[in-house]
């Protein structure tokens, strides 16, 4: 392909993604196809003879577009936002342009070089204290995801502590979690901390929570299992964070407690650290000082496209410059701080401090909504953008409403009008209301609460 067609190809690829955001509400917002369903409609090999463009973009109307989720739409409220924007998309494109290798600085100084600052801007947007810098011997690194940053970051807390007390140890290493922890850590226990990291699964505490703390990881809780264990002669060491309720944990106090046991520390603000640009939020990782490490996922809530999860670390670098090969698991890296720069630069921190308190508030008028029909309870208090609520059951529910708002999830998704996700808290189904697709204005929750109600009618009447 020389660089006309490239731009002709390029050119109509950019139409086409605009017009799929055009119509993106046209869409059921949860793909309704069954598993198979492609094999039934593509060729069994790839094509001898190159194909038309226009072809593909019609086989991609007509035959992809039906099995996709729509993440960007407006009535996306399931799981945590993982936003897309125009700079963010623009940068993607750059980077897929020009294809560079970064591993090592000398592959592309400019790869390196460019996340170094960049997440040193990103870093001082939340006031991290000086020790997360580039200039105070420690800094930040794009990993893909906040799975790989957990892994990562798992693995230098091992090699920290076994530098300490002797490899024969390793068997003895405990990790502490809360209950309210990504999934991916305890898929880490079973599968990647065995075989990577070398932990014991039955080694891994995951804490238990519940509505008197917020679902906080409770200071008490977590000082008995690690004195329980230093008893029994274990090595402790913790990951905090949470996710079913976007609840906070008691950062300053764990910190210190960390410190006081020679803990690494590592606070997991996936979702919620976007949020912490805005001085009214960045109290809520007071105490961030305390941490060994600290990760958000620029991928989630700050208009910045998938993959690009960030993670922060006390590191020594005596090195003059960075290989950014040793700070992951993979060898091979991307050019992600390209859109994160474009992010960055084309909103700046005002526009960016705007769209999340925007999110916040369209939470805030969702939970009103909720208050405000005696047949909901809100089961959690907001914080962000996120809602947790169900629909009350009626007196003497066998399973106190579980299989009620199951299917109340089950009904408002086959709708294809809006799509949510759920969790459970203290043994209840709760269904989660997360707002922050770019697209989302207030228009959108007050069809989504609609959506509800009628489905709540629906199913209370055959109750």
């Amino acid at each position: 392909m020389d660089a006309e067609q490239l731009r002709e190809y390029g050119h109509r690829m950019v139409d086409f993604i605009a017009d799929y955001y055009k119509s993106i509400e046209s869409f059921p917002v949860l793909s309704q196809v069954k598993p198979g369903y492609l094999t039934e409609l593509l060729p069994e090999s790839a094509p001898n003879d190159p194909e038309c463009l226009q072809d593909i973009f019609d086989d991609i109307l007509q035959k992809i577009i039906p099995g996709i989720t729509h993440w960007q739409s407006p009535d996306y409220f399931a799981y945590f936002p993982s936003n897309s924007s125009t700079a963010g998309f623009l940068g993607e494109m750059l980077s897929a342009g020009l294809n560079i290798v970064g591993f090592s600085w000398v592959t592309s100084p400019a790869a390196t070089e460019l996340e170094v600052i960049v997440l040193d801007w990103l870093a001082k947007m939340l006031k991290l204290p000086n020790q997360f810098l580039s200039t105070g011997k420690g800094g930040g690194v794009i990993q893909g995801t906040a799975s790989e940053a957990i892994l990562v970051v798992l693995l230098a807390a091992r090699d920290k502590i076994l530098r300490k007390v002797g490899k024969k140890s390793l068997e003895k290493l405990v990790v502490y979690a809360s209950d309210q922890t990504h999934s991916a850590l305890q898929k880490h226990a079973r599968v990647l901390v065995p075989d990577i990291a070398g932990i014991f699964p039955e080694n891994l505490r995951v804490l238990k929570t519940d509505l008197t703390s917020n679902y906080a990881l409770s200071l008490e809780v977590v000082s008995e299992a690690i004195s329980s264990d230093l008893s029994a002669g274990l090595i402790p060491f913790l990951y905090v964070g949470t996710t079913s309720s976007a609840a906070v944990d008691p950062i300053s106090e764990l910190g210190k407690l960390a410190k006081a046991f020679n803990m690494w520390f590592h606070i997991d603000a996936a979702y919620a650290g976007s949020a912490c640009i805005c001085p009214e939020y960045r109290h809520y990782i007071d105490g961030v000082e305390e941490a060994d490490s600290f990760g958000m996922n620029a991928h989630k809530w700050f208009l910045t496209n998938f993959d690009c999860s960030v993670l922060w670390v006390q590191a020594s670098q005596e090195n003059a410059v960075v290989d950014f090969k040793d700070w992951q698991i993979p060898l091979g890296r991307r050019f992600r701080s390209l859109k994160l720069w474009l992010v960055l630069r084309l909103y700046g921190v005002a526009n960016l401090q705007s769209y999340i308190r925007n999110h916040i508030r369209l939470a805030e008028q969702f939970e009103q909504l909720i208050t405000s029909d005696s047949r909901f309870e809100v089961v959690a208090p907001r914080t962000f953008s996120l809602v947790c609520f169900r629909l009350i059951p009626p007196p003497n529910d066998q399973d106190n409403g579980y299989k009620l708002n199951h299917g109340l999830l089950d009904a408002v998704n086959s709708s294809g009008k809006i799509f949510l996700s759920h969790t459970v808290l203290s043994g209840n189904f709760i269904l989660r209301f997360a707002v922050g697709a770019p697209l989302t204005e207030d228009r959108h929750i007050k069809t989504a609460w609609q959506v509800l109600q009628e489905q709540a009618t629906t199913l209370l009447k055959a109750y």
